[in-house]
């Protein structure tokens, strides 16, 4: 497999954390998963072993939190590096009692790489990823041919990848690199997935549409070996 590591999942950002978030952030340790290089059973952090679902960069967490509030028979793994997101995330997963979401504070690809076992996840979310707009740097974005095929091989067969953008052509770009790829299964076809009912909005995906920006789901499976 091609090397990853050059590409990152994410853009530093400064942002201040408000009191309850930063009180959050200090006091919800049991909820941090602490990067390794090494594989990690991630059954032993959440206390069973129900199907996981990683998030990679959940921003500030709210559409992490209400998913897995209405799924509770799933574990939600969030990569972030945003710390303010985390402590508003830890602040939801407090208020909510929520007891299947975990964070790992770290670059998404070497989580990725690292500590997951391959054929071990039910799905990867990834909703409104960093979408360099410029041409010139498309080459920093997260979803390329390297990346995908290390989330396929993390994977368990009729597992699903979910992305969504309001990046035309960095959209349209990864659902022709998915469709490429012989194990992953278009439900829809050649097309975009139609409004996932399951999937909230977020305040970040609201300023696209206020903004006329067209919102594109990606779908799909991964098939039976």
């Amino acid at each position: 497999m091609t090397n990853t590591r050059q590409i990152k999942s994410f853009v530093l950002r400064s942002g201040r954390m408000s009191q309850a978030q930063e009180k959050s952030y200090k006091t919800g340790g049991q909820y941090l998963v602490p990067f390794s290089d090494n594989i990690t059973e991630f059954a032993g952090f959440f206390g069973n072993d129900h199907p996981l679902t990683v998030e990679i960069g959940f921003g500030m967490g709210k559409a992490t939190a209400d998913i897995a509030e209405a799924n509770t028979g799933n574990n939600y793994l969030g990569i972030e590096v945003f710390r303010a997101g985390i402590g508003k995330l830890l602040w939801e997963i407090e208020q909510r009692s929520l007891s299947n979401v975990r964070i790992v504070e770290h670059d998404a690809v070497d989580v990725i790489g690292k500590m997951i076992r391959p054929f071990s996840v039910s799905a990867f979310h990834i909703f409104f990823p960093d979408p360099w707009p410029k041409k010139r740097h498309h080459k920093r974005r997260l979803v390329q041919k390297p990346f995908a095929e290390l989330l396929v091989s993390r994977l368990i067969s009729g597992g699903y990848i979910y992305m969504v953008s309001d990046c035309e052509d960095y959209a349209e770009d990864t659902l022709a690199l998915f469709s490429s790829m012989p194990e992953l299964y278009n439900p829809n076809g050649e097309f975009f997935a139609k409004g996932i009912s399951w999937r909230p909005m977020t305040k970040f995906e609201k300023k696209g549409i206020d903004k006329n920006h067209p919102i594109k789901e990606i779908y799909l499976v991964k098939q039976n070996a």
